[in-house]
């Protein structure tokens, strides 16, 4: 299942190399801020940050007008997630698509 939501991101890193025995690895991780999940062991307040893959090292590039001037508070986007069954009762949640939200009009 598909849909839309709107997040903040906090940071976002390029990797594009081989690991052991020659394998290629090539992707870019947007970090996101989401909630804390309840916990079953205490209490949870606040936001924290999650790291999502999505697209090949060269997403970075489409973010470049902020390597010099990124916003303390992070960038507000427009994410495209899908969500599918996961292991025993767990869901799994992949970002297809995202990009910074349009600036609201004055």
């Amino acid at each position: 299942m598909r849909f839309n939501a709107q997040a903040v991101l906090t940071g976002i890193k390029s990797s594009k190399g081989q690991i052991d025995g020659g394998r290629a690895f090539d992707s870019t991780t947007f970090h996101l801020q989401v909630d804390l999940g309840e916990s079953t062991m205490g209490e949870t307040i606040g936001r924290v940050t999650r790291p999502f893959k999505c697209g090949d090292s060269t997403e970075i590039a489409k973010w470049a007008n902020y390597k010099k001037q990124w916003p303390e508070v992070g960038v507000p986007v427009d994410c495209v997630f899908e969500m599918s069954a996961g292991a025993q009762d767990s869901s799994k949640l992949v970002l297809v698509s995202i990009k910074p939200s349009a600036a609201p009009k004055a």
